[in-house]
C-alpha cells in the first residue's frame, strides 16, 4: 500500500478550504439587503426605518471572531441546504451579530422576502422575528477589529444624543464581508435601535 505524505493530505485539506471559501463567496455575490426607509442621512450616520425581518439565528461562544464565524458557518450550511430538504435560500445581507453577554454573542441571518416560512432549523438555529424599527446606523470601512467597532459604537451614541433621540437596546453589529472572504469589499455597520 502506498504512503500518502502529509504535503497531499495538507494540499487535500486546503484545495477543500479553498472551494468552500469560494462557494460562499460566489452564493454571497448575489446578497441582497433588505427593503428600508432612510429618514436621515448625515456623513457616515443615517436612521432608517425597517419593515418587520424575519431571521434564523444561533448563539456562540467565544470570542467575536470566533462567534461569527462558528455561526455565520452553521447558518450558512442551513441556507445552502446542508441537512434539509428543498432549495438553497438566497442569504440576506447583512448578517448581525450581538453580544448578549462577554463571550456570547447571537448571530442572524435575515431570510429574503417571500421566503420567511422556513422548515423547522437544525439543533442551534431557531426562527426569530425582529419587528418594525427605527435604528440609527453608522458606517464602519475597514478591517473589522473589536477596537474599531467600540469606538465606532460611541461616535454612534454621541450622534444619537445629539439628535435628541435615545437607544431601546444594544449595539448590532452588520456584516457585508463573509468571514470565509479575504479582505473587505463593502463597509460593516453598527446598528442601535431607537426609541419611538
Amino acid at each position: 500500500m502506498a504512503k500518502i505524505g502529509w504535503g497531499k493530505i495538507l494540499a487535500g485539506v486546503a484545495t477543500a478550504a479553498a472551494a468552500g471559501a469560494a462557494y460562499a463567496y460566489f452564493k454571497q455575490r448575489a446578497a441582497k439587503a433588505p427593503i428600508y426607509e432612510t429618514l436621515l442621512s448625515d456623513g457616515l450616520f443615517e436612521i432608517r426605518r425597517y419593515p418587520r425581518l424575519r431571521v434564523i439565528e444561533t448563539s456562540q461562544h467565544g470570542s467575536r471572531d470566533r462567534a461569527l464565524g462558528n455561526g455565520f458557518g452553521l447558518l450558512a450550511d442551513y441556507m445552502f441546504g446542508e441537512g434539509r430538504d428543498g432549495e438553497p435560500i438566497p442569504i440576506t445581507m447583512p448578517v448581525l451579530a450581538e453580544a448578549l453577554s462577554k463571550d456570547i454573542w447571537r448571530i442572524r441571518f435575515l431570510l429574503p422576502e417571500g421566503q420567511e416560512d422556513v422548515e423547522a432549523p437544525g439543533p442551534g438555529i431557531t426562527v426569530a422575528e425582529i419587528p418594525a424599527r427605527e435604528v440609527a446606523v453608522i458606517s464602519v470601512p475597514g478591517k473589522p477589529t473589536d477596537r474599531l467597532f467600540a469606538t465606532r459604537a460611541a461616535e454612534l451614541e454621541q450622534w444619537i444624543a445629539a439628535q435628541h433621540r435615545s437607544a431601546s437596546g444594544q449595539p448590532e453589529h452588520g456584516y457585508y464581508n463573509s468571514p470565509l472572504k479575504p479582505g473587505t469589499t463593502n463597509p460593516n455597520e453598527i446598528l442601535v435601535a431607537l426609541r419611538s
